[in-house]
């Protein structure tokens, strides 16, 4: 029934619309109380480009700036990311897991089931909105900061319908291709070139009215924190949101369902090329899966591919950053709030090792690898059963232990490949803006992320390999993570405290100032132990457990 369809679809999304939703309130608490107590300036004085980029300009306040860049910049993408995972889970995703033939054995129509899936998503991402608009008003009141003049409800109204515009564009894809990856990296793309057209094309003389074919243009352009909603730039938003439904029913209507996608990987598309065919033979084995690492990389391909363009792209312009600042961060490293300098690392932010740890390597490199290591370590072994196809590996002549080991070496090739990109990204960044990295040092940091990033991918494994779900590996793993890391910034704080801070795995990546010193290997080699127990933990619950 309608209502089935869409209380299901609601069950299975709505805790990554709400998670999403809180986690930048937390951002939010962070940014005020670190904004106020310093400089804005500091920020404020960045080159128009930058000020574009992360849609802080004509900024004045430490409210302002707070809502600029956690709301505005990074809550949109997160708010959009959010809506298009849905979207593209909504029809693509059902037949993917080979379920769209159980929705629609129901007497209900193909246009009851995508609309119904539709409604979820419009009021799934409202939700999220909510919380945003709710969290807009009470933070400033919890830590007296002033944002008299700020429009929040129109700026979280700006994001919402922005967010809306690529979720429907995503189930509109999925509704016509049934391929998930499709579904979801195409709004993406449009998503992210749509960012960086509208930050960097108006500055260029010329062409600036470009920018206006881009949907980005409708969200950022009248500057909804200030000023406001804008229901013109609203309205063409919301009248792609219209045609893309409209799109999405016509194209679900007209197309033969599959009963279970069956995707191009990279690996099938590289076999195209003599040069590579024998390679990839040679790496994919025969028919009887003996090479399944080398499938589950291909499953998660969209991912590697996104995270390290995002990282490449960071580690770059961090470089190209610190000339531009170098005077600022020298002045503001000495006066910077105690909670914002155990957040980083307690590192000198006026040193270019510094400000590469505090801007990547202290939050935004580590997190986005380990965000990497677990989502396909639980959905390695766990997403095998949810799609039920688990029972097809262990057809084969295959020990569990063997799936189980595969599916690890999958996850840490994608982390040291992600290592790899930080590094090539770094050493890219310090060369432009000639800023001295010593290469050993920078390669001795990413090799450390990596190792950090599979500790709590074989978290992840092991709670996948105990349950069999991959939500409760992906959310568990991912609050140990953040509790590690907030044990680690601010027990050091207090002296009586300070020694419990070795119980976290952040201790061993950073605490040593691998980007000045050089490897510490006895952490990585507390690391590297603690890989080996959480990994040997997965091969025993692996092998106790009756598989779903």
């Amino acid at each position: 029934m309608l209502s089935g369809v869409f209380t299901k679809t609601l069950r299975d999304y709505w805790l990554r619309a709400i998670i999403g939703a809180v986690t930048l309130v937390l951002f939010l608490i962070f940014a005020m109380a670190s904004y106020r107590a310093v400089d804005i300036a500091i920020y404020t004085d960045l080159p128009d480009v930058f000020l574009e980029l992360y849609n802080i300009a004509n900024v004045d306040d430490a409210g302002g700036l707070a809502y600029g860049t956690v709301y505005s910049f990074m809550g949109a993408l997160t708010l959009a990311g959010i809506a298009i995972s849905i979207g593209s889970g909504a029809i693509a995703g059902e037949e993917r897991k080979g379920t769209m033939g159980l929705l629609l054995a129901n007497p209900k129509s193909r246009t009851h089931v995508l609309v119904s899936k539709a409604a979820s998503l419009f009021l799934l991402m409202n939700l999220a909105a909510l919380i945003l608009w709710g969290g807009a008003h009470l933070v400033p009141t919890l830590i007296d900061v002033n944002v008299v003049g700020k429009e929040t409800g129109g700026l979280v109204l700006h994001m919402l319908v922005n967010a809306l515009f690529y979720g429907f564009l995503a189930l509109m894809i999925g509704a016509w291709t049934g391929n998930k990856t499709t579904a979801s990296g195409v709004p993406a793309l449009v998503m992210v070139v749509s960012y960086l057209a509208v930050g960097i094309l108006p500055l260029v003389e010329g062409i600036k009215d470009l920018s206006r074919i881009f949907p980005w243009y409708y969200y950022t352009e009248s500057n909804p924190i200030f000023h406001g909603i804008d229901w013109g730039h609203l309205g063409v938003l919301f009248s792609g949101v219209v045609v893309f439904l409209v799109l999405a029913v016509f194209g679900m209507n007209r197309r033969d369902l599959s009963a279970r996608s069956a995707a191009v990987t990279l690996f099938d598309r590289l076999r195209n090329y003599p040069f590579m065919h024998s390679v990839i033979e040679r790496l994919a084995g025969s028919a009887r899966v003996s090479r399944i690492w080398v499938k589950t990389m291909s499953d998660h391909q969209g991912l590697l591919v996104v995270t390290g363009f995002i990282l490449l792209f960071l580690c770059v312009i961090v470089g190209l950053l610190y000339p531009v600042l170098e005077d600022q961060m020298q002045d503001f490293s000495e006066d910077m709030p105690e909670a914002m300098d155990a957040l980083i690392g307690q590192v000198d932010i006026g040193t270019p090792e510094g400000w590469y740890q505090a801007e990547n390597f202290s939050m935004t490199g580590p997190f986005l690898s380990i965000f990497v290591a677990v989502v396909v370590s639980a959905r390695s072994l766990a997403g095998e059963e949810a799609d039920r196809t688990m029972g097809l590996l262990l057809a084969n002549p295959i020990s569990r232990i063997r799936v189980l080991s595969e599916k690890a070496l999958a996850m840490l090739v994608y982390v040291f490949l992600l290592a790899v990109v930080v590094f090539v990204g770094t050493i890219a960044g310090s060369l432009l803006g000639d800023l001295g990295l010593n290469s050993v040092h920078v390669a001795a940091t990413c090799f450390l992320l990596g190792l950090v990033s599979l500790v709590f991918g074989t978290v992840a494994l092991a709670l996948s390999a105990a349950t069999g779900r991959s939500n409760f590996a992906m959310y568990v793993t991912a609050g140990l993570a953040l509790a590690s890391y907030l044990l680690q910034s601010f027990l050091p704080l207090n002296e009586d405290l300070a020694g419990y801070a070795k119980v976290s795995p952040f201790y061993y990546y950073l605490k040593s100032d691998p980007l000045t010193n050089g490897m510490n290997w006895a952490h990585a080699g507390v690391l590297a132990a603690l890989i080996a127990v959480f990994y040997g933990v997965s091969v025993l619950l692996f092998q106790r457990r009756d598989l779903r």
